[in-house]
């Protein structure tokens, strides 16, 4: 369970983000929406502690984000390249964060022979440094690197920016077998609302840092989405659908 209490990140006197309570349960495939500035990125960063909260704070499986590093073991992510190690390759990284999490060399390589269609021939064996791949490319070797370990929490911001749609297929089959155990809880900010609501069994819309909308995916959650985008935004309610 990772649970948001009266949190809340202010800026230069502007409060950016404002959530009273927000509970995403062990196992769900959680997606985050908003227009650019909504505060997802800020959720995501307050929920990794690499910025620290005004007000409240975020639990992660009981432990406070903001006072200990017990979540760490457990919690994965890939936000962005500056994630990743420029000078290495991509084998090399793979080997890297493997041994952070206590995996030898055999064991990344057998894990790594699982994403053989994601990577498509191009990220293995190239003899490339990370710095010198395609955005797409280094997206592709931030999630797989980020999935090492069996991890209780994945959280990707905007997975999909930057894959061409043979890649995009083949991640949101990865995102969906994430889940089917029911252990493992995925948290997935994009913009783009068909991806988000073909993977993510709960969708909470973000406008101006508040939450608006809590929608449990059904076949009318992307023309609601699509709905709600199509006209100004304004601050309503939170609506439990």
């Amino acid at each position: 369970m990772i649970t948001a209490t009266n949190l809340s990140k202010i800026y230069g006197g502007t409060k950016v983000l404002n959530i009273d309570h927000l509970d995403i349960p062990t196992g769900e495939s959680f997606g985050l929406v908003g227009n650019n500035g909504a505060g997802k990125t800020t959720f995501f960063s307050l929920l990794l502690d690499l910025i620290k909260p005004t007000t409240g704070n975020i639990f992660n499986h009981e432990i406070t984000v903001s006072q200990s590093e017990d979540w760490k073991p457990f919690t994965a992510s890939f936000i962005d390249e500056s994630f990743l190690i420029g000078y290495l390759t991509p084998e090399e990284y793979f080997y890297f964060v493997g041994e952070l999490r206590g995996a030898n060399k055999a064991d990344i390589d057998s894990f790594l022979a699982n994403f053989e269609d994601f990577f498509h021939g191009e990220i293995l064996g190239r003899k490339k440094y990370l710095r010198d791949l395609s955005k797409g490319n280094q997206k592709k070797v931030g999630i797989v690197a980020a999935l090492i370990g069996n991890p209780k929490v994945v959280i990707l911001d905007e997975p999909f920016a930057n894959l061409d749609p043979t890649t995009q297929i083949r991640l949101k089959k990865i995102i969906k077998e994430l889940t089917e155990n029911r252990e493992t809880t995925v948290l997935i900010s994009s913009h783009d609302l068909i991806h988000v609501t073909e993977v993510c069994e709960r969708i909470v819309v973000l406008d101006k840092g508040e939450p608006v909308k809590d929608i449990k995916t059904s076949e009318a959650t992307l023309s609601e989405l699509e709905s709600y985008f199509s006209r100004e935004v304004g601050a309503t309610p939170v609506e439990e659908l």
